[in-house]
């Protein structure tokens, strides 16, 4: 089976650079993956993938060593093991508030007797190599959200659950949980502790963490952290960002309606 390089820098006790995709393109898949993050999510939740655009994207990305991941849109196991079945390395899945829900994540991306996943690895095979079957449950990545009060209040009890590999904290659904204002790369007190306190948990049950980061400053100090997981922004914040970078520079030249300034 194809090795799940995460593991490995994990095991080296350094820190994943992850991208995020949200646009639904095998191309831009294809082109952030040549960006050197050592893994990319497709985002299935707030994104707008749907299931085939996905597989194409999977595609995009197995042509280089990047590791291919997904945010499901909730935890349900079909749609999980339909993600699974078309390679994937990992889930991420939101809104885990309980360990039964961890327990039933846990089940879904695992095969008997660990779990239930049906068996029909359709692309993973491909993907991965032929002895994928005996190797999935041991590199596939479970991975739950943590972004409520019920799940920070229930942290470890859903740490513990044998077969969690990380855990992904979800900031703005948490702040919106601790009533504050939603956004990334939070300064709030709140939030703060709350990403503090899963932080020093995942420490003590030998459980990776992991958070979304709007910027490579706010990334490095939750490296600094702690966190081992760090996400930065997403395909369609970076085309968004350096497009008006680049059209704010225009416009300070004093460019309006294709009329060129005098030299």
């Amino acid at each position: 089976m194809r090795e799940n390089t995460l593991k490995s820098i994990w095991a080296r006790g350094e820190a994943v650079i992850n991208g995020w995709l949200a646009i639904p393109s095998a191309f831009s898949a294809e082109v952030m993956a040549h960006q050197g993050f050592d893994s990319l999510t497709v985002d299935m939740q707030h994104g707008v993938v749907d299931y085939q655009t996905a597989v194409t994207m999977l595609q995009a990305i197995s042509t280089t060593p990047t590791i291919p991941l997904a945010r499901v849109p909730w935890l349900d196991p079909g749609s999980i093991m339909k993600i699974l079945d078309a390679g994937v390395y990992g889930v991420i899945c939101p809104m885990i508030n309980t360990r039964e829900q961890a327990e039933t994540l846990v089940r879904a991306c695992r095969y008997p007797p660990l779990g239930y996943r049906s068996y029909g690895p359709v692309r993973a095979s491909i993907y991965a190599g032929p002895d994928y079957g005996d190797r999935a449950n041991l590199d596939i990545l479970v991975i739950p959200m943590i972004e409520t009060q019920e799940a920070l209040k229930n942290l470890d009890d859903i740490l513990s659950v044998p077969g969690v590999d990380a855990v992904y904290v979800g900031p703005a659904d948490m702040s919106l949980a601790l009533g504050c204002r939603p956004r990334l790369d939070q300064t709030d007190p709140p939030v703060v502790e709350a990403q503090q306190k899963v932080v020093a948990a995942c420490k003590r049950h030998g459980v990776v963490a992991g958070i979304h980061n709007n910027t490579t400053a706010y990334a490095l100090k939750m490296i600094a952290d702690g966190f081992q997981f760090v996400t930065i922004a997403s395909d369609s914040r970076f085309l968004a960002a350096k497009a008006s970078e680049e059209t704010a520079a225009l416009r300070k030249t004093g460019v309006r309606s294709g009329r060129l300034p005098a030299y």
